[in-house]
């Protein structure tokens, strides 16, 4: 009887099967979760389906269809006006209360925790909470205007007024950029103070010359973030406003999930999913070419 010789696997070759075994999750992730969908709503762009017939080819007509719509327009302008105004407001309000709770004092992580809490707070309890404060005849808002003689503001039923207010809504959860500015401080050799006071710099040139230099890796990073995120806004408009009044918070995601879901035209939705895509990989390139020469790198090859 003949000895079965057995073949041993080197050991490079072991630590190869374990580490593709290891990363197995995301790639079929990947896989299965985006790059399948993304293939899928690429081939709708060209179809008519409503979820229950036949997808039929219609050719360029979907595309064709974005001119012709005054809601794109409408919910590209709306959530590009609360982009350009909620994104620089919390990145800055984000900073300053980073500055804050980057101080040694006693209980400083019980404050970080309060500021930081508000950012993770599941969506739906949220919009009840601040569809209570915004209530034009009892909520919170109003009765301190009324306190302080003033009238009240229609905050979710006024078109002029709704968008501001759900951008006031979004400066809740700036304690999840905090977090990220607060691990950048601490970061800072505390060295480069010393030597700017050294040479007289108060605190606002230390802050202007020394933190936000070197922060300002995290300052873009939160920037990409906050730009994509904005773009991507849905459940303020959708649980709150349902896109109301008068469209005035129909932002981009809110009129695509309706497009698909309320009124089935899964064909048209393809084209606006593909549209946000393109704009959200067209202004992040724009940043990362304009914004990204102002970032200061420190030379670690040195």
């Amino acid at each position: 009887m003949k000895a079965v010789q057995k073949r041993h696997l080197s050991f490079q070759t072991r630590a190869d099967i374990a580490g593709y075994l290891f990363i197995s999750p995301f790639i079929l992730g990947f896989l299965i979760w985006f790059m399948v969908p993304t293939a899928v709503a690429f081939w709708l762009i060209f179809q008519d389906w409503n979820l229950i017939s036949t997808p039929r080819f219609i050719g360029l007509k979907n595309i064709i269809r974005l001119a012709k719509d005054p809601l794109f327009l409408k919910s590209l302008q709306v959530t590009a006006y609360y982009t350009l105004i909620s994104v620089p407001l919390g990145m800055i309000i984000g900073f300053l209360v980073a500055l804050l709770m980057n101080s040694k004092v006693r209980a400083i992580s019980f404050f970080r925790t309060v500021f930081y809490l508000p950012s993770i707070v599941p969506a739906v309890a949220n919009a009840m909470l601040w569809s209570f404060i915004f209530n034009s005849e009892y909520g919170l808002l109003n009765a301190m205007l009324r306190m302080m003689g003033f009238n009240k503001i229609l905050w979710l039923q006024d078109p002029k007024v709704a968008v501001p207010a759900l951008i006031l809504m979004s400066l809740w959860g700036v304690g999840g950029g905090m977090v990220i500015y607060i691990a950048g401080l601490q970061g800072i050799p505390v060295a480069l103070y010393e030597a700017a006071e050294i040479d007289g710099a108060d605190r606002l040139s230390q802050l202007w010359h020394v933190t936000i230099p070197l922060m300002s890796p995290i300052i873009f990073f939160n920037l990409i973030i906050g730009i994509i995120g904005s773009f991507q806004v849905f459940s303020a408009g959708y649980l709150i406003t349902n896109g109301g009044p008068q469209n005035a918070t129909m932002f981009y995601v809110l009129y695509n999930y309706k497009t698909a879901f309320q009124y089935l035209d899964m064909g048209y939705a393809s084209v606006l999913a593909w549209v946000l895509f393109l704009i959200i990989l067209i202004l992040t390139m724009v940043v990362f070419k304009f914004v990204g020469k102002m970032v200061y790198y420190e030379d670690v090859g040195s």
